[in-house]
């Protein structure tokens, strides 16, 4: 599960999870298509605000 830590804006949040799944196929390690999006997303939208709020939830094996 992917969440937020503060409301983020919508567009922003829908370019990172595009980014995520888009790197996701490529490479099923989840915090490392997370990293990626967060990384494209950084890029695209400058304000911390719009990227770095976003954190993965996952269960333990």
């Amino acid at each position: 599960m992917i969440v937020s830590l503060w409301a983020v804006p919508d567009e922003s949040t829908a370019f990172l999870m595009s980014e995520f799944y888009r790197h996701f196929q490529h490479n099923s390690d989840k915090a490392a298509a997370l990293r990626q999006a967060m990384l494209a997303t950084r890029q695209k939208y400058k304000n911390p605000v719009d990227w770095a709020v976003f954190t993965l939830i996952v269960e333990a094996n």
